[in-house]
């Protein structure tokens, strides 16, 4: 596991850890250099210094403790401050080993790293700006569109009215005609724009940033390998000369060799993994229908009757870029506030304490009941109506406790499904690069542009593959379908799909099917084919059309 397949969207985590790391780095050489001038004020000013170092007792959800580095840190200090007697060549070989060697190496990694991140700056930037000539181009488009459709109704117009001049009804044509020559300048103009820029957000997602990530990866373990042999070296020096105390600094060399960079990698990991699937390719938005249509149509409208055009081109888009400040979030007691990842880690947290302390009330009101009958037994020895307070309360606390243990596990089963559900997205989504957007519009009859089209829905939001469809999906598709309903729509299979988890049905690639119910957010639409089944199908395996 690396920092660029699983901390993709944990850019400022990272840029925190590299910086902690390197905090950490100076901080050890900072504590040598301080232990050298201590050394020689002997061992009573040795322990004030270890004293000072140590860092204060580690709270539960403290996550620095977690790293190897860290822990190391501690217990080298612990075994310092268990010697003294005369320091001055230990003093002498840890100012020149330690404190000049990794002074210097810090300052090297400090420039490595400033270096990477300002690379991964220069690639976020130069995605936002792509982004912002795709948004120019569609709304050149979108106004060009406009202005097409308005000459040509310009044009029918004089064309239908008998007190127009020819030589003004030849104008209008001519005025349509370029207003529809340029419109089509600007699809396509937008159609390149939109597939230069899906590549480009294509091979900043996949491949520039998570080059970025691995390369901080590889230097932050190098630092923190580099930091557990800066580790040794002050065991090493101690050895030369205190060989009465080879105990106590053959234990700080176990904590020099216990640093495990990976290890601390992958707990970086499992601290900060949001869980989220990254954003999929941008969708082909058309807005050169109704010029498309013939002169002879009578329905042809004005802009303002295309609502459709304008909840596209308004539609809100969701956050992109994993580098923006984030919004301060209001902590909720499933902590659905978390990303997926940490949500569950939270919630199985929580669920063992809850577990812990129902099996602590429970053994508790068993010793009051053994209490009780010894009571009832041998009366001299207590009241048993003394013990029934206590036995009430500890049953209302058991009762309380196994409430919370069934909300916390269901929360924890709908935060694993979540976790599992983006984890196959991410794994399915771009294992190639995307297909480029067709020229056509995307509702036309062409096979290429449906297909162009689904990919950037199933790139969106793929429905879960054929293989896991052994069990049932959801909950809700268990309900019955026998009572009859009107369809809202209709709706045409874009793929095959074999039905065979409970809830679903099958279709057949093409085949006409009746919209029951539109998706609810979870991928699903209940459709019904015309021999009467009526299920669910994924909702990117249809193209729908509403009533």
């Amino acid at each position: 596991m690396d920092w660029g397949t699983e901390l993709w969207d944990q850019f400022e985590v990272l840029e925190r850890h590299t910086q902690w790391g390197l905090d950490l780095l100076d901080k050890y050489v900072k504590f040598v250099k301080e232990r050298v001038e201590v050394e020689q004020a002997y061992a009573k000013q040795l322990r004030s210094l270890v004293k000072k170092y140590l860092p204060k007792k580690p709270t539960k959800d403290d996550p620095e403790v977690k790293f190897s580095q860290q822990q190391s840190f501690v217990q080298l200090l612990q075994e310092v401050n268990d010697f003294a007697g005369q320091r001055e060549l230990v003093a002498e070989s840890l100012g020149v080993r330690v404190c000049l060697e990794l002074a210097k190496y810090s300052h090297e990694m400090k420039q490595e790293r400033k270096m990477h991140f300002q690379e991964g700056r220069r690639a976020q930037q130069q995605l936002e700006n792509g982004f912002k000539q795709l948004e120019s181009s569609k709304r050149k488009f979108e106004r060009d569109c406009r202005e097409a459709e308005k000459a040509a109704h310009t044009a029918e117009r004089l064309d239908q009215d008998i007190n127009a001049t020819k030589a003004d009804v030849e104008k209008a044509k001519q005025q349509a005609h370029l207003r529809n020559h340029m419109a089509e300048e600007s699809k396509n103009e937008y159609a390149a724009q939109l597939q230069r820029f899906n590549r480009d957000q294509a091979h900043f997602y996949f491949s520039q940033m998570p080059q970025i990530f691995d390369k901080l990866q590889d230097m932050d373990e190098r630092r923190a390998t580099r930091l557990g042999a800066g580790y040794g070296l002050l065991a090493e020096a101690e050895l030369q000369v205190v060989p009465i105390i080879g105990k106590c600094l053959e234990g700080m060399k176990v904590a020099a060799e216990s640093v495990d960079a990976k290890n601390d990698s992958q707990v970086l990991i499992e601290l900060h993994k949001s869980g989220f699937a990254r954003p999929g390719d941008l969708e082909f938005e058309d807005f050169s229908q109704v010029m498309n249509r013939v002169p002879s149509d009578s329905s042809l409208g004005t802009p303002d009757s295309r609502p459709e055009l304008r909840a596209a081109s308004n539609r809100s888009r969701a956050k992109r870029w994993p580098f923006g400040k984030k919004n301060k979030t209001v902590v909720t007691e499933d902590f659905s506030h978390l990303p997926p990842e940490q949500q569950r880690k939270r919630l199985q947290q929580q669920l063992e304490e809850r577990n812990r302390e129902l099996q602590k009330e429970e053994d508790q009101r068993e010793a009051l009941k053994k209490m009780k009958d010894v009571y009832e037994k041998t009366p001299q020895m207590g009241d048993p109506a003394s013990l029934e307070p206590r036995i009430a309360e500890t049953l209302s606390n058991i009762e309380r406790l196994k409430l919370e243990v069934q909300k916390y596990e269901a929360w924890l089963a709908e935060a694993e499904s979540r976790v599992l559900s983006n984890r196959g997205d991410s794994l399915s989504r771009h294992t190639r690069p995307p297909d480029p957007p067709a020229t056509a519009p995307p509702d036309s009859s062409s096979s290429s542009n449906n297909s162009g089209s689904q990919d950037n829905k199933e790139s969106s939001e793929e429905p879960p593959s054929e293989e896991g469809q052994d069990t049932p999906i959801y909950t809700e598709f268990d309900e019955d379908f026998e009572e009859p309903a009107s369809p809202i729509g209709q709706c045409v299979a874009i793929y095959h799909f074999e039905g065979s988890s409970e809830g679903t049905v099958s279709m057949s690639e093409g085949e006409d099917l009746s919209l029951m119910e539109e998706d609810k957010g979870d991928g699903w639409t209940r459709v019904r084919r015309k021999q009467g089944a009526e299920g669910y199908v994924p909702t990117s395996y249809l193209r729908v059309t509403l009533n």
